[in-house]
């Protein structure tokens, strides 16, 4: 039987950037953030499909999808920040391939005591079945803990809706972008979209998500919202333009 080395410190106290210390100052509730490696764990992804990958030279760089329109923020902190890269990578290496009851066990016992909020994924998505039900067991065992995440596999959540619909603490969203997109419509799953203006989102009649408290909060499981674009770009994009016009606004960065 392979062992795992995941640890509770694979949870991460989720002050690394404005709008989740924003959200966790909102509702005085003590945020975790849970990541594996992005873009290598996200099988769904389309738009924003990026890795970041290690050269001959064992320098990383990014790479991006044959479809990918806006780059993924958190493969560019993974490409410059060796502590998220290996962080995200441990994760990733430790739960792959388990059971379904041996990637629940690794989880509830890493799962920070005092969490009033976790967010699944700052980096990576739910890789397989297994995984995303392992999820399921794991926000029902925690209760009085918000659970939520961004995910594109969707697939997996309409499996699930039965169990999930007893899980009122878990809060997911659909995130527009990925190959599944056509279910988001046909099944009518809340979600999100990466808007490249405010103008944007108001075309859209959706309202801008700037500190994940529509992302999180479960009286709000229901109601779909826009996220402003943000992270870094490629040079001469559509999507760097944008950012630029942007000026800063709804970046991810630390205040």
């Amino acid at each position: 039987m392979r062992t795992t080395i995941i640890t509770p410190k694979s949870f991460h106290r989720g002050k690394d950037n404005a709008k989740l210390k924003q959200l966790e100052e909102k509702t005085g509730r003590k945020l975790y953030t849970f990541s594996l490696a992005s873009g290598w764990s996200c099988p769904m992804a389309k738009d924003c499909h990026s890795k970041a990958v290690v050269q001959q030279d064992g320098r990383r760089k990014i790479v991006d999808g044959k479809q990918t329109q806006f780059r993924c923020f958190s493969a560019t902190q993974e490409a410059r920040l060796s502590v998220v890269w290996n962080d995200r990578w441990h994760n990733f290496n430790a739960l792959r391939g388990l059971s379904e009851q041996q990637t629940t066990k690794q989880l509830h016992e890493a799962f920070p005591t005092d969490a009033g909020i976790v967010r699944v994924h700052i980096g990576g998505d739910f890789f397989s079945p297994i995984y995303f039900r392992s999820w399921l067991h794991v926000a029902s065992l925690h209760p009085q803990t918000w659970v939520y995440a961004y995910t594109k596999s969707l697939p997996y959540w309409l499996d699930n809706l039965s169990y999930i619909s007893k899980i009122p603490n878990l809060v997911l969203t659909a995130s527009y972008g990925g190959r599944c997109d056509h279910l988001i419509a046909e099944h009518g799953l809340r979600y999100s979209k990466v808007v490249f203006s405010k103008s944007e989102a108001r075309k859209l009649r959706l309202p801008i998500d700037h500190d994940d408290s529509h992302a999180a909060d479960p009286k709000r499981r229901n109601k779909s919202f826009a996220l402003l674009l943000h992270g870094v770009q490629p040079k001469g994009s559509e999507a760097s333009e944008a950012l630029k016009a942007l000026k800063g606004e709804g970046s991810y960065s630390r205040s």
